[in-house]
């Protein structure tokens, strides 16, 4: 976002501006991994942006899509107030620009309110040949990104957990760009395994793309009230945070609509979530990125 005023005389203002409801107006940018391309991150939170311009009524806000490689620059660059990413981009994003979470996503799957995913990781049914996370050394794995929490860290980590390491005692392991990608490489046989985040393989079976059943879940796991197949362990869903240099006045006005927001407003509908909850604590996912030496303890 392009200021004219300077830092000191902006933070001021920014900080008036609620002073007087509706002066000194600004434009904000919310920068929004899109997992599944730019054009269906802005029909899922553009709804969201129109929310925030009615509550916060003066400013604008603007939905900017990003993909896995383009997050961590614009947030650098100060090309974004605002972002709403994965669980594990947002810690590497606390631990090296000094990114705060304004709020915490409150998924709405299957007529529950979750606060929390996990990870799946994936076979074709015909593989009679792998049934659980031993099976998979010697053969062909697919994830999402290397950057992506839900379709690889948490499986990684999973795999560590069990004494395998993927780099070594896979056959190989390849990234499919998209969790839809991923699934459909293990449909066609184009690779042995694969891992997606939870709800993908029920939204794919809604949307009509697949059938669940075609699937096997390896090392299926059961947490309470949580109605995905999953294979991993739970951790907390995704923040809306600010960057650094956003004024914490207007932030704190954010988290406050965000809280407010009603599962039957158009945001939450269109989003496809209930709203959010105050922030969740992401020392879990920060322990996930030192163990694999990922986010922002890479070495």
């Amino acid at each position: 976002m392009k200021r004219v005023l300077g830092n000191f005389t902006a933070l001021v203002l920014a900080g008036l501006m609620f002073v007087g409801h509706g002066a000194f107006a600004s434009d904000y940018k919310v920068g929004v991994l899109a997992k599944r391309g730019a054009a269906k991150a802005v029909q899922k939170w553009g709804s969201t942006a129109e929310y925030l311009n009615e509550k916060l009524q003066g400013d604008t806000f603007t939905i900017v899509p990003l993909d896995f490689e383009q997050v961590f620059p614009a947030i650098e660059k100060g090309e974004v107030d605002f972002f709403l990413v994965n669980s594990s981009m947002f810690v590497t994003a606390e631990v090296k620009f000094g990114a705060s979470a304004m709020a915490t996503m409150v998924n709405s799957r299957q007529g529950e309110a979750l606060k929390s995913f996990g990870g799946v990781i994936l076979a074709y049914v015909d593989r009679d040949d792998i049934n659980s996370v031993e099976d998979i050394k010697g053969k062909n794995f697919m994830a999402v990104k290397g950057s992506s929490f839900g379709g690889w860290q948490m499986a990684y980590k999973t795999f560590l957990d069990s004494g395998i390491n993927p780099m070594s005692d896979f056959a190989s392991v390849q990234f499919g760009g998209k969790h839809d990608n991923v699934v459909f490489a293990v449909q066609n046989g184009e690779v042995d395994a694969g891992t997606v985040r939870t709800d993908t393989l029920e939204r794919m079976t809604a949307e009509g793309d697949i059938d669940l059943s075609e699937f096997k879940i390896i090392d299926a796991q059961e947490h309470a009230d949580f109605p995905f197949v999953v294979s991993t362990p739970l951790y907390p869903e995704w923040p809306f945070a600010k960057t650094q240099a956003t004024p914490i006045k207007v932030a704190q006005q954010v988290a406050v609509a965000l809280t407010e927001m009603k599962a039957e407003t158009n945001a939450a509908k269109k989003a496809k979530i209930v709203g959010w909850t105050a922030p969740l604590d992401y020392s879990e996912v920060e322990e996930l990125q030192k163990v694999l030496k990922v986010g922002a303890y890479q070495e």
